[in-house]
């Protein structure tokens, strides 16, 4: 289980296509931007307002200081291996099968449960439209799931204020159907999206600072820096934590490091770039939404800070005195400016929210069903779930399995817990890679390394410290998903792969060949069982 796959064989796949070297910094920076901005600050303010008040600027620079340290060990790795599979790839080609596994499952965890987050918080800008907009009242059994709370470690539902999220289940399952077909974003589509929400978050600072008043950030920080006495993921570092959500993108620069003029020198100011730009930019829209209408937290019926999304919480914004609170709000941006008087601009960027929203949940769901394609090429998983579509040539059966699980969570849990529990898999995934990054620097310091961690024993140590920090900053109930869902794929891997993976069997395919690649029958490596021998079953 500790059995790695060859760095060279994993490293023929980028020989067989060399790509042109043309990205300078300012193209760099500018990717990273638009893929960064999205969900995280449409959707997430309300619950971080929850968590922290107006401390929650602070957690917006923990986060973003945080995912930069691991920015840049990644994208030591990306340069190295720019092939799909992620930090799945690395991890398998440093640290072992087994390892790389539990980074595979736990991207799994990251990339579905991060649409699902996606989908639930779209819903809230669509029902905040068509309810505003056009006057028409949803079904309040049926615009959320229900509220969820922990009774020792068992969760419980309190279905009274919600059953389930139809419109969340609705765009998952249209976005899945997209994606059997082979319908994907071109390049142009993305960047009209991005500049949409560029322009309405812009929009939204330009009208809601200077109505700023500065008595609303007063108290700072209302449940201190880790949360009263007896919580766990409130406070400053708690809204850390979930916040983290909202940065993560940023491999789309440590990715194109193969395509970056002078990598080791515009692949750190491109995600360094792009991470301070996005810093400022969610500073101003929370500074603006907390000075336009204020973001103290609610309280439970004893006072007590309460979890976004519990069942207290939930029965706390039904009270009259909090239903236009900003922390009550599933659309926070647009209801803001509803509020400042400006209920036309507000639509709009729900209007922005509701075309730009889709784009991101198409592309988790996108990644989601590669790594699995890629692990189970790999023989990790039945290789019927890499199946391609006779007439769609998608990957069908693995897109449609992970639709139905995105559709499913959506239905039945608020955004901000889905995001703590993504930020569960996102946090382990980069904590092994700062290992494993230190770990290739020692055992082949001599590899050609396009892109080169500057400080790799200050930056890498660091990453690992914020990573785990802010994990044990998420809800007892989101820290809990993912030993419960490493268990599960431990009992996977003992049960399946470990038998069938091909690295085990001796095969040196390459799974992440070029489609163009020539087929044909995989040799088995020199001194490995003969394929269907005694051996080799054994």
């Amino acid at each position: 289980m500790w059995r790695v796959k060859s760095l060279d064989a994993i490293l023929a796949t980028a020989e067989k296509k060399s790509l042109h070297r043309s990205l300078g910094p300012v193209q760099l920076t500018l990717l990273g931007v638009g893929a960064i901005i999205g969900t995280g600050i449409f959707v997430l303010t309300a619950a971080a307002a929850q968590k922290a008040g107006p401390g929650m600027m602070w957690s917006f620079v923990i986060a973003g200081a945080v995912c930069a340290f691991a920015a840049l060990c990644y994208s030591e790795l990306a340069s190295m291996v720019p092939v799909s599979g992620s930090a799945y790839t690395y991890s398998y080609a440093v640290m072992g099968e087994l390892l790389a596994w539990m980074v595979g499952w736990a991207l799994i965890l990251e990339y579905a449960v991060a649409a699902s987050a996606v989908s639930a918080g779209w819903s809230g800008y669509f029902l905040g439209l068509i309810e505003n907009a056009l006057g028409f009242q949803w079904p309040e059994l049926l615009r959320q799931g229900p509220a969820w709370s922990m009774n020792g470690w068992m969760p419980v539902a309190d279905f009274s204020h919600g059953i389930v999220n139809v419109p969340a289940i609705v765009v998952a399952l249209a976005v899945t159907s997209l994606l059997v077909v082979g319908t994907t974003e071109s390049a142009t589509v993305n960047a009209a999206l991005v500049a949409i929400k560029v322009t309405a978050l812009t929009v939204f600072v330009a009208l809601a600072l200077p109505v700023l008043k500065t008595g609303n950030f007063s108290p700072f920080a209302p449940n201190g820096w880790f949360g009263p006495a007896g919580t766990t993921g409130m406070g400053i570092v708690g809204a850390a934590a979930s916040i983290f959500f909202a940065y993560v993108g940023f491999d789309a620069v440590s990715t194109a490091a193969e395509e970056t003029k002078n990598p080791q020198r515009n692949v750190p100011i491109g995600l360094i770039g792009s991470l301070g730009i996005c810093t400022v930019f969610y500073l101003l829209v929370a500074a603006g939404a907390i000075g336009a209408m204020g973001a103290q937290p609610v309280l439970g019926a004893d006072g007590s800070a309460v979890q976004p999304g519990s069942a207290a919480f939930v029965a706390a914004c039904a009270l009259p005195a909090n239903k236009e609170v900003l922390v009550c709000s599933n659309e926070a941006l647009a209801h803001v400016l509803r509020q400042i008087n400006f209920p036309v601009i507000g639509n709009l960027l729900g209007l922005a929210a509701n075309l730009a929203l889709p784009s991101v949940i198409l592309m988790m769901i996108y990644g989601q069903t590669r790594i699995f394609f890629v692990m189970a090429r790999d023989g990790l998983l039945p290789e019927k779930l890499a199946s391609i579509h006779p007439k769609f040539k998608t990957p069908h059966i693995v897109t449609m399995v992970t639709g139905v699980f995105v559709a499913i969570a959506a239905a039945f849990f608020p955004v901000g817990q889905l995001a703590d529990i993504s930020n569960s898999g996102t946090l382990f995934a980069f904590f092994m890679v700062s290992i494993a990054v230190m770990v290739l620097r020692v055992k082949d310091p001599h590899r050609p390394r396009p892109f080169k961690t500057p400080l790799l024993w200050v930056v890498a140590p660091v990453a690992l410290i914020g990573c785990a920090v802010l994990y044990f900053n998420l809800p007892v109930e989101a820290m809990a998903v993912l030993p419960i869902w490493g268990a599960i794929g431990l009992v996977i891997y003992f049960a399946y792969g470990h038998r069938k993976s091909h690295v085990g069997r001796g095969l040196t395919e390459v799974p992440e060949l070029a489609a163009d690649a020539p087929a044909g029958p995989v040799p088995p490596m020199p001194g490995a069982p003969a394929p269907g021998s005694k051996e080799e079953r054994d």
